[in-house]
């Protein structure tokens, strides 16, 4: 398990929406990232980079290799973004991503990434948010991590607002 920057000023509070100059809102947020695979998390992090949308932007990573890793991160830690690989071992993300759902009270917004596109029905078992099958495409992994960035980003402006 490591934990990388991706932002040398990261904020914080996970799920923060900053106003820019002109452009409007970049939402940051904070990701966990699951795969026993290194080469995997390696190319979803490639894959999304820093930036995924203009206003969305990943100010930091933490990667975990194990199903416990990520159930002590997420019940110590604050993150925004949970990207389960459905193809780990020996306890795969789409079983996990379930028990976290169920769990975790308040869990964070779950990626899965399954096995194939047939999986889909797997992936709404699991209660995932969003789905990404292999072969991993980069545009589609950084649509759906930007994506899901915005619900939080959204979502947590209106707890600022309420609160």
């Amino acid at each position: 398990m490591t934990a990388s920057p991706a932002s040398p000023a990261a904020p914080s509070t996970p799920g923060g929406s900053v106003p820019t100059s002109g452009s409007g809102v970049v939402h940051r947020i904070s990701a966990l990232l699951y795969s026993d695979d290194s080469s995997t998390r390696d190319a979803v992090r490639v894959a999304v980079g820093r930036r995924p949308a203009r206003d969305v932007e990943v100010v930091s990573w933490r990667e975990c290799a194990t199903a416990a890793a990520v159930i002590e991160a997420v019940e110590t830690g604050a993150f925004d973004l949970l990207i389960l690989d459905g193809e780990a071992a020996p306890v795969g993300g789409l079983g996990l991503c379930r028990q976290l759902k169920n769990e975790i009270f308040e869990c964070p917004a779950v990626l899965v990434l399954t096995g194939r596109p047939q999986d889909g029905w797997l992936a709404a078992w699991s209660q995932a948010d969003l789905a990404v099958p292999h072969p991993l495409d980069p545009m589609t992994l950084a649509t759906a991590v930007a994506d899901l960035g915005r619900a939080v980003g959204a979502s947590a402006a209106v707890g600022a607002r309420v609160h």
